[in-house]
């Protein structure tokens, strides 16, 4: 089922997520939810605040990044081929290498994208759907889009990332985001 993404301005966008355990329920069904909504919506990773459930838990992507790239970029990013899977319980143990920069933007807050800094590899500890422990350093495209799920789960956006004059140059499209002024091609649930 698709479910409704969570748009800037809801409360559970910037609450700190909790654990889960092995019995949360319908968590087989939460899972295959969100992969469907993040596909459906183009994401490329998709946290579980983002649809208004303040757990420890997101499902990332970036092999169809690699998918879908012209000849000319393969060989571009360290991580190709990309990766694909569930985190749960995740915590970041170190990161590494030089920051660099991206145009990011997110489901949440949409038709808005900035150049964001992030480290170039990131080491986590988490379970995967089975609750199997993981632990893995992950590089490239791939570091970023776990980096950005994770903000997720610390109540963070990657605005937070930008520098003020830049927040105040977007306000008033986040505001009207959280006012729920915009049109998107996927459902989303906005802060009463």
């Amino acid at each position: 089922m698709i479910l409704p993404i969570a748009a800037y301005g809801m409360p559970v966008l910037r609450k700190l997520a909790s654990d889960i355990q092995p019995d949360y329920p319908g968590l087989d069904k939460l899972i295959a939810d969100m992969w469907e909504t993040m596909y459906n919506s183009n994401g490329v990773g998709l946290a579980a605040p983002q649809i208004n459930k303040d757990i420890r838990l997101f499902v990332m992507d970036s092999q169809q990044i690699f998918a879908n790239q012209d000849e000319e970029e393969m060989g571009t990013y360290p991580d190709e081929p990309g990766y694909k899977g569930v985190f749960i319980n995740a915590r970041i143990i170190s990161l590494e290498g030089n920051e660099w920069s991206y145009n990011e933007g997110c489901l949440s807050i949409p038709k808005v994208r900035q150049d964001i800094l992030r480290k170039q590899k990131v080491t986590i500890e988490y379970v995967d759907e089975s609750f199997t422990e993981q632990r893995n350093t992950f590089n490239g495209l791939t570091a970023r889009i776990i980096l950005h799920e994770y903000d997720h789960l610390e109540g963070k956006l990657f605005i937070d990332h930008v520098s003020a004059l830049k927040r105040t140059l977007i306000k008033r499209k986040l505001d009207d985001i959280s006012k729920g002024k915009i049109k998107v091609d996927y459902k989303m649930i906005f802060a009463k």
